[in-house]
């Protein structure tokens, strides 16, 4: 492996608990970037996720607070910012959504994640997997109508004209503003953008 890409490594690791981390892109060379207007793209809507977006809710399901969470299986980014919003989920309900933009592991993982009947153990079983070298979970049987609903959330993550995963969509819950973000980010710092409550250190 080269030396260059060790230090890349090496260096993202290190910006975990410091600064928001890069996202993870289909396209080679590319990071993570603040969700900016493009003329092309629609509206970030939290309506529109809340009717067409298929995933599952992991943290408080009474919560009035929605945050919305593009992710893929096949992403490392995304597992970082899976466990960096446990110590938030009982003020907010992350609704995690699944889409395939990595390779051909990011569909079928993905929709093995969501037709489990516990999601959330599912996903906490994939990203061992992942930590653990073994490449994730094991792709089920009969998941063709979770690989269509993948398919609809990609075209609906790529619609809003995102790039990046993961991607954060909600609202700040001190200002009221819609937030987003393309890419990972330590707790804290997802706790600030979304106008909750740090945990203490």
């Amino acid at each position: 492996m080269p030396t260059h890409f060790l230090f890349k490594l090496f260096s993202s690791a290190l910006l975990v608990t410091s600064v928001l981390l890069t996202g993870c892109n289909d396209a080679p060379g590319t990071g993570a970037t603040e969700k900016s207007a493009k003329t092309t793209s629609a509206p970030v809507s939290m309506a529109a996720l809340a009717a067409q977006a298929i995933g599952f809710t992991a943290g408080s399901q009474m919560s009035a607070r929605t945050v919305f969470v593009f992710f893929d299986a096949q992403c490392p980014h995304c597992g970082v910012l899976w466990e960096a919003a446990k110590p938030l989920k009982s003020q907010a309900k992350f609704v995690w959504i699944p889409v395939g933009i990595l390779n051909a592991s990011s569909t079928s993982q993905g929709a093995t994640i969501l037709a489990a009947a516990d999601p959330v153990a599912e996903m906490d079983k994939h990203e061992a997997s992942l930590q653990a070298g073994q490449g994730g979970i094991s792709a089920a049987a009969n998941i063709d109508a979770n690989k269509a609903s993948i398919a609809k959330n990609t075209e609906l993550m790529t619609s809003f004209g995102f790039a990046s995963i993961p991607v954060i969509i909600g609202t700040n819950a001190q200002t009221g503003a819609l937030v987003t973000q393309e890419g990972a980010m330590p707790t804290a710092a997802l706790a600030k953008l979304l106008g909750l409550q740090a945990p203490a250190n």
